[in-house]
């Protein structure tokens, strides 16, 4: 049996509904490093669940005038179904408000209790004279100390994305009455943290610390994400300080102990734990061993979550597990940065979001598209963007013109010529069609594990690419009228790589590769790299289109229904000014033609430059362009583009240029291609 692998996704907090930068950032990636493990047979326990407890449950309930429990489960069943709507894989969408999560929370608070890894203080902390309540971090805001940005909660600065104790605030304020706490002595448990500074710092840098038994196993840091070894060790370099474990609350996991009445155990110790218990429910539920994926010294665990939560799960949780003792540590914690929206960043207060489950409701049946889109621009190593017009382009010109088209040819080719009747058993005689499909497991491969989602996905559109361009080459449409059983061969080695094609496509966009499955009268799912088989007379089942056009008005529709947001100023314009007038005689002497890029390669000796070889509809040409440092290669092949097609040759580090790809500039530098709305015939003018 495989390794048990633990793959785990942020709990959502239970008072709000989720959005798309929620699944750009932790969801989406742990689905598919779930989906793509499961096909290679491994033992995975993809876990989640609502997080339903700590001050922002109970400032909700108390902005609506309702009870904390009316809030969770309003949101627990929204946010479950709308997962579930949208496809995520989880084995088990749990609850930290279940009776089994209580005593799990308590049985390992209490267990740190026994082995001194707490300790009880008495301190000074901020009180509303006005509701006589002590103030959790959540109910005190002010200035960050850090970035100076007013609202800064007690715990943390949504701003600038740094954690904060509430004594770090400037100009504190009760988010209840408004007015200033005073502070009064109240008792709590505390974490130590800095004395687990030292092998904290060395497990992060080196993957094992002194003394280090089993269950912990080594990790390879250089595996770990720049962004999250940065967070980590800015905050070891300041220095650990204790941080308390328990709160003064009346919605939370009650302190286990008989002078604790009014506490509950601190959010960030509760719902960590909640992976724990919710993979104690999963294993009762299907017969299985919770300490498989938890105690066992070959268990991997692995957590998928946005960088405003790496500190907690890299620093914090690590400690508690091993204060406790018997638990694995994890492996790897892949955090991505935040996804913008439309020029703006989501903001939940002000509406400017795509909210999931209204994404399903007015978009039904393009749960792919979405995947898509998301995983193209996935802010694995910095924040991006996604707006409508982006999502309108990729599904058009991608989705639509390049898989789908590719797809629905061959089908319709083969039923049109041969009944979809297939004359031998499955199998390819293309070498180069051989290359393709081993390129794209391999790469595939490579890019998963390294948790880079963006490339995976971009290998497996190559090769969509390229099938495409076989056909074009093979040219069916012609061979059948002189050579049958040549166009016959033709599109079954093209049948074969459609398999593969939906073998590397189901982690990524599940619908579409079952509905290929189905279409090639194959089982609904193949695993990883399965040997593709059908018998001589295999029949097809008929073809369905994968993907439909996007049109304006649907996009029109969702931009509408985002709150209108003031722009940004930009107080110094990088606008260069006007160029002098020229004739209209000598702009028309340019001619801009629609191409295809056919393929791509970086230029030896030059980080700036890229080899492009393109379709112009009147030839096929060599065009060198410095768009290196803004895109991949595989991120260009596919693409149509505007070419000045009758630019003087130029030669560039000894390659030939015959053209130049025509880009747009914005105002941080970032080169933009200049393409159709939608696939036209290469060769088309642009006037």
């Amino acid at each position: 049996m495989s390794k048990p692998l633990t793959i785990t996704a942020a709990l959502p907090y239970a008072n709000g509904p989720l959005h798309i930068g929620h699944l750009a950032g932790a969801y989406l990636p742990a689905d598919i490093f779930a989906r793509y493990q499961r096909l290679h047979g491994r033992d995975v326990a993809f876990i989640c669940g609502s997080d339903e407890h700590g001050a922002a449950i109970t400032l909700r309930a108390r902005k609506e005038g309702i009870s904390p429990k009316e809030i969770i489960d309003t949101y627990h069943e929204i946010n479950r179904k709308a997962f579930s709507d949208f496809g995520i894989s989880f084995d088990i969408y749990h609850r930290t408000s279940d009776d089994l999560h209580k005593e799990t929370a308590q049985a390992f608070f209490s267990t740190l209790l026994e082995k001194g890894a707490l300790e009880v203080r008495e301190s000074e902390q901020f009180f509303d004279e006005q509701f006589q309540q002590f103030l959790a971090d959540r109910y005190i805001t002010g200035t960050c100390p850090k970035c100076k940005q007013p609202g800064a909660y007690g715990d943390q600065c949504e701003k600038c994305g740094s954690s904060l104790n509430p004594d770090d605030l400037i100009q504190p304020q009760s988010t209840l009455s408004g007015g200033t706490p005073v502070k009064r002595k109240t008792k709590h448990w505390y974490l130590p943290m800095q004395e687990h500074q030292a092998w904290l710092q060395q497990w992060l840098s080196t993957g094992k610390f002194d003394g280090m038994q089993a269950p912990v196993t080594a990790h390879n840091p250089e595996e770990w994400k720049s962004n999250v070894m940065g967070q980590c060790m800015s905050w070891l370099q300041d220095g650990l300080r204790p941080r308390a474990m328990t709160r003064d609350l009346d919605w939370g996991v009650p302190v286990p102990l008989p002078d604790a009445e009014g506490k509950v155990l601190y959010v960030w110790l509760d719902a960590p734990i909640g992976y724990i218990s919710a993979t104690k429910a999963w294993a009762k539920e299907h017969g299985r061993s919770w300490q498989r994926h938890w105690t066992d010294p070959d268990a991997r665990l692995i957590h998928f979550i946005g960088k405003d939560n790496i500190v907690f799960h890299c620093l914090i949780f690590p400690i508690l597990l091993k204060s406790h003792g018997g638990f694995v540590l994890p492996e790897n914690v892949p955090a991505n940065e935040f996804l913008n929206l439309e020029g703006q960043k989501i903001s939940t207060s002000r509406n400017h979001a795509v909210w999931l489950h209204e994404y399903m409701q007015d978009l039904p049946g393009k749960r792919d598209e979405l995947r898509y889109v998301l995983c193209s621009i996935a802010p694995e190593t910095g924040d991006s963007e996604f707006t409508w017009k982006d999502f309108q382009t990729r599904v058009n010109s991608e989705l639509v013109a390049v898989l789908g088209n590719l797809v629905n040819r061959v089908m319709v080719l083969h039923h049109s010529y041969f009944q979809g009747r297939c004359s031998r058993a499955a199998g390819c005689e293309k070498p180069e069609l051989h290359k393709a499909v081993a390129r794209m497991y391999d790469e595939v491969q490579q890019h998963v594990e390294a948790y880079r989602f963006r490339n995976a996905l971009q290998s497996v559109m190559e090769l969509a690419r390229e099938g495409n361009r076989h056909l074009t080459v093979c040219e069916p449409w012609k061979t059948i009228k002189i050579n049958p059983e040549q166009a016959q061969a033709d599109l079954e080695d093209m049948l074969w790589m459609l398999a593969h094609l939906a073998t590397g496509l189901q982690p990524f966009l599940p619908d579409t590769a079952q509905r290929m499955l189905h279409m090639l009268n194959l089982p609904e799912k193949l695993n990883w790299q399965d040997e593709i088989g059908w018998e001589r007379e295999h029949q097809l089942n008929a073809t369905e289109m994968l993907f439909e056009k996007i049109e304006d008005t649907a996009m029109d529709a969702q931009r509408d229904k985002l709150t209108p947001q003031a722009p940004e100023v930009q107080p110094n314009s990088t606008l260069s000014p006007a160029l002098g007038s020229i004739s209209f005689q000598d702009f028309s002497r340019c001619d801009i033609r629609i191409a295809t890029v056919l393929a791509a390669e970086p230029v030896e000796g030059a980080n700036r430059l890229l080899k492009l070889t393109v379709d112009t509809g009147l030839d096929t040409r060599t065009v060198v362009s410095g768009i290196a440092e803004h895109y991949a290669p595989a991120e260009v092949v596919g693409r149509q583009v505007c070419l000045l097609v009758n630019l003087e040759p130029r030669t560039l580090r000894g390659v030939e240029s015959q053209g130049m790809i025509l880009m747009a500039e914005d105002a941080s530098g970032r080169l933009h291609f200049v393409s159709p709305p939608e696939a036209v015939n290469n060769g088309a003018t642009v006037k």
